[in-house]
């Protein structure tokens, strides 16, 4: 069953010509779930056993109105420990009554009206953007200014800043990203009015809840292996629904509707969130400490994992990546069928003869030493051929076909912001990338010089917390060697009360660099940044940034008249 913890039997699901009751065989379809939209081929509920202390509270719900025209009937809801959000625990069967017209008691149908609090964040843009294709109807606020790929929502609003008075009169939900605390006015307003409220993680569990979850979960390589999943899929004719956090290349898009069972989402290990959702299949790509605000310990953070494999349903499937122990580890702990991919003939699903093939790669597909088909990549990097391998691992044990496996990683042109390559300014390559871990920044720049050979690259970094960067602070100083030249911009302070410490950091950092090989300068701010790579840059040089803030101005920062061409230098 799906998204129970370990020993947990819950709802089964029956069809809609059978009595309730009856046993489901083996692969049969089980469902638990909280939110409007069974497939409506199943209709009857019948409730299991908990085992003790599992249960935090129960509640009665009676006379519930149907959805559709089927009259009232008798809900029953637990709420478990952790509180998370609620689940049925048993509904009275209606023989005539299609599942699609159930609804949890209060919550918000096609039309309804929400919030967004924190709106222009990379996961909830793209929640905005689903939830308008599903019929919603949306506001949001943010400090930053209103994201690029928001302004053709029709009639959506946009509040800059944060303020009571954004919270609109007649919302039903207000939604915020994890980065937003309970202190925030429109939070607080909300509270004082009664509106429900979920953070991002929670609204994907609900909008889960009544699908079958794809969840893709690591350190490394979440966003785009989520959008090459999404879109086999898509390709495939499956119909997902998809969200992740980074914006196509090919169209802007970082979520889409669709009319099939499956949900495919990015799942961040962040404050545990991914514990919010249920997944039917899951992937578990990397382990590698880097939340350290809300990890004391790596035994936490795999524990957290191990936690999220449990999840995964007993009738699903967990990919696991076969060369990390801690990933390896986490696996051991689902119920569901493991399978392992890499580049080791020891995995189950194999890349190898990898050669690199223009801006890509291509390479060879096995399962179980049994060749499978030839993969072309128009993206690059070696972490690139892992995260398409992922991805079409999963898929073909879905029963996508191998043609469309093989057409959709053909045309996969990436995401922004993961080593986007911007064009050229004054003969200078300009490359963006989000990298903000060691590992990351290691790789990116590996991926960098394999492109550009023997070019000088400048790597502009700028550092993403300070918790992070202390603790990996020795890392990050290695990290940097495959570069000619680093420029460190102070900490992006996210989420954190700071003084003096960005600075004081990115000059350690700098020094630490100098240490292990590559000239590195600190910077007081990004302004000064632009102006050094101003009067140092020169034709042919290759101008890398990278970082989880607000690094990516510096491109824009050099020059207004950056020239956008297909292939950069």
């Amino acid at each position: 069953m799906k998204g129970e913890p370990p020993g947990l039997s819950v709802l089964a699901t029956t069809k809609a010509n059978e009595p309730p009751g009856t046993a489901l065989g083996d692969g049969a379809s089980r469902r638990h779930n909280s939110a409007p939209g069974w497939p409506a081929d199943f209709a009857g509920i019948h409730q299991s056993s908990f085992p003790a202390g599992w249960l935090q509270e129960a509640t009665s719900v009676s006379s519930v109105v149907c959805g559709g025209t089927c009259g009232r009937f008798d809900i029953t809801l637990c709420q478990p420990k952790p509180a998370r959000s609620p689940v049925f625990m048993s509904v009275a069967t209606l023989p005539a009554c299609r599942s699609d017209h159930l609804a949890e008691p209060g919550w918000p149908t096609k039309g309804a009206r929400a919030h967004l609090v924190g709106v222009c964040g990379s996961g909830m843009k793209g929640l905005a953007q689903l939830l308008f294709q599903q019929g919603w109807r949306i506001t949001g606020s943010d400090l930053s200014p209103l994201a690029e790929s928001l302004r053709s929502l029709p009639g959506f609003r946009f509040f800059q800043g944060h303020t009571a008075a954004h919270l609109p009169p007649d919302i039903e939900m207000l939604i915020h990203s994890a980065a937003i605390g309970p202190e925030n006015p429109e939070r607080v307003a909300a509270r004082e009015r009664g509106v429900p409220q979920f953070s991002y993680s929670q609204m994907l569990g609900r909008l889960m809840a009544n699908r079958d979850g794809v969840c893709i979960a690591g350190t490394h390589g979440k966003s785009t292996t989520t959008a090459m999943t999404a879109s086999i899929l898509e390709e495939g004719g499956w119909q997902p629904s998809a969200i992740f956090g980074a914006d196509l290349r090919s169209n802007g898009r970082s979520s889409w509707s669709g009319r099939g069972d499956l949900f495919v989402t990015e799942s961040c290990e962040f404050q545990r969130s991914f514990l919010d959702l249920t997944p039917q299949h899951a992937m578990i790509l990397s382990v590698e400490p880097d939340h350290f605000d809300c990890y004391r310990s790596r035994d936490e953070l795999q524990g957290a994992f191990a936690e999220f494999a449990a999840r995964v349903a007993p009738t699903g499937l967990l990919l696991v990546r076969a060369e990390d122990d801690s990933a390896m580890a986490a696996g051991r702990e689902t119920p569901a069928t493991v399978l392992t991919f890499g580049l080791t003939d020891e995995s189950d699903w194999c890349a190898a003869d990898i050669r690199p093939n223009g801006f890509g790669s291509r390479f060879r597909l096995f399962r179980r030493g049994q060749y499978v088909t030839e993969i072309l990549l128009n993206v690059p990097g070696r972490h690139n051929v892992l995260n398409a391998l992922a991805a079409a691992a999963l898929c073909a044990e879905l029963g996508v076909p191998t043609a469309a496996i093989r057409s959709s990683l053909s045309d996969f042109a990436g995401l922004k912001r993961r080593f986007d390559v911007l064009g050229s300014w004054r003969g200078v390559t300009l490359i963006d990338d989000y990298a903000h871990h060691p590992t990351a920044v290691a790789t990116t720049l590996q991926t960098a010089r394999e492109l550009y050979g023997r070019r000088r690259i400048w790597a502009a970094f700028q550092p993403h917390q300070v918790s992070r960067t202390r603790a990996l602070m020795p890392d990050f100083a290695r990290s940097f060697r495959l570069a000619d030249q680093a420029v460190i911009a102070p900490v992006y302070a996210a989420r954190e009360t700071v003084s003096d410490e960005p600075l004081q950091l990115a000059e350690e950092l700098a020094a630490q660099i100098n240490d292990f090989g590559p000239p590195a300068l600190a910077c007081s701010s990004l302004d000064q940044l632009a102006e050094v790579l101003d009067d140092g840059l020169r034709p042919g040089d290759v101008l890398l940034t990278m970082g989880a803030g607000d690094i990516h101005r510096i491109h824009y920062a050099c020059s207004r008249r950056i020239q956008r061409h297909s292939a950069a230098g």
